[in-house]
């Protein structure tokens, strides 16, 4: 305790005694931070979160939402230029570079100092993501698991039963099947998927036939093994009676479910709010994500049921005008009791293991438990990454890859061709990092 202490006087971090995370507002140089975030439907909890911070440290916290491709592109011109904001989130698809150009504030005597973080107290895939050559640049925010999102109208109006946590990805086929025959008339279908639909779609899929996307060391891939093959050709079989991609991809998913069109549709818990504000939200329940009954017993056994799962970092500018309230700030988001607040408000699961059950109790008449019981009724996989992701997760998107066997899902051949394809993809991208 005495060395931390020491060592934040030393560095001026603002961090006062007993593992408090703020300090008086003349311990920072600066009158306000800027945060920049991509999800509207967190940034009133956030600002809640960060307006309780100024109340201590007397700086003023302006979160700013920028939707998802402005976001990046102003990160970028904002890198080039060097006028980042302050505060920011970090995602998988770029961490690596942005981490690899010295472009954002290395963290690691910062936590040293810090008594309310305790780095293995955090889900461990998202404290790796964002921690190069063993230098810390960002602090887990959250987590999220994906699950199985029906719409019980619809699932009434064709007399098909509601999804259960015991179906498999055959229950979905079956289900999907009959909502697609009974719904013709009224262009309803009753499963919906894009190629981009990955972390919260087919991902899960292949991991639930005994197959990775990118294996653990992230130099590799089992895209095109047997076994990654299975489970695509299960969802084949599913895409068969689901909407035609042609649809998928002029409407999207979600729209597709809100509008009343799709009777299932899979998603993370990043985008729950944007169901349940929707004025239909009565109809809309969760079930955990099926499973792929791999041995045919009948039941879900260890390693048949798989939820991807992602995590966002806070980060800091390397050249914030005041890296102490920087990191005081990241630190108030990260530590216990600002993840317990981002998960009873409903803004997100969070990046700390064991302080998300209040999450499944904040969205009033709807339960989203099938999220926080994803990872303890089933097994969690970290979306899968490399040091330049969005090279070959593009690419496997496209024609030549899967979205050859999206626009035709009758040919069972094609789908096998998708995955070799994919599989060729990954490898040569990756001997390019």
């Amino acid at each position: 305790m005495k060395a931390k202490k020491a060592l934040a006087a030393v560095l001026a971090l603002g961090l006062v005694a007993a593992g408090s995370t703020t300090a008086m507002a003349s311990e920072f140089s600066v009158s306000e931070l800027k945060v920049n975030i991509w999800d509207n439907n967190q940034r009133e909890g956030l600002q809640k979160i960060a307006d309780e911070w100024t109340e201590t440290s007397g700086v003023k916290v302006s979160v700013e939402v920028v939707d998802w491709d402005n976001y990046w592109t102003l990160l970028e011109s904002g890198a080039t230029g060097g006028t980042l904001p302050d505060v920011f989130w970090m995602h998988s698809n770029t961490a690596q570079m942005y981490m690899e150009n010295d472009l954002l504030l290395n963290l690691d005597d910062y936590i040293a100092a810090d008594d309310a973080i305790d780095l293995s107290k955090y889900y461990e895939g998202i404290v790796s993501l964002y921690n190069s050559n063993g230098t810390q640049y960002a602090l887990p925010k959250d987590h999220d698991t994906i699950a199985l999102l029906y719409n019980k109208a619809i699932f009434d109006k064709y007399g098909v039963d509601y999804p259960t946590d015991d179906w498999t990805w055959e229950d979905v086929r079956d289900a999907a099947a009959k909502i697609t025959e009974a719904g013709a008339a009224d262009g309803v279908y009753g499963y919906a998927v894009n190629t981009s639909n990955n972390q919260d779609g087919w991902y899960n899929i292949i991991y639930d036939y005994g197959a990775q996307v990118i294996t653990d060391d992230h130099k590799g891939t089992t895209i095109g093994s047997d076994e990654a093959k299975a489970g695509m050709e299960m969802l084949r079989q599913i895409l068969e009676v689901a909407a035609p991609q042609t649809t998928v991809a002029e409407t999207g998913t979600d729209s597709l479910f809100n509008s009343g069109l799709v009777g299932m549709i899979t998603q993370g818990s990043w985008m729950i709010n944007t169901f349940y504000t929707n004025e239909n939200h009565e109809n809309y329940a969760w079930a955990m994500l099926p499973y792929a009954d791999t041995n045919g017993n009948g039941q879900c056994d260890d390693g048949e049921r798989y939820s991807a799962y992602n995590g966002l970092g806070w980060a800091a500018a390397a050249n914030t005008a005041d890296p102490a309230a920087a990191y005081s700030l990241i630190s108030y988001f990260c530590a216990e009791k600002g993840q317990l607040e981002q998960a009873e408000l409903g803004v997100t699961m969070g990046g700390m293991m064991g302080v998300s059950d209040a999450f499944a109790n904040a969205f009033e008449g709807m339960d989203v438990s099938a999220f926080t019981r994803a990872e303890e009724e089933g097994k969690l996989f970290f979306r899968p990454y490399t040091r330049n992701t969005t090279v070959w997760e593009d690419a496997i998107q496209q024609e030549g890859a899967f979205l050859d066997a999206w626009l035709d899902p009758t040919n069972a051949d094609t789908m096998a061709a998708a995955c070799d394809n994919a599989q060729t993809i990954i490898e040569n991208a990756i001997a390019a990092e």
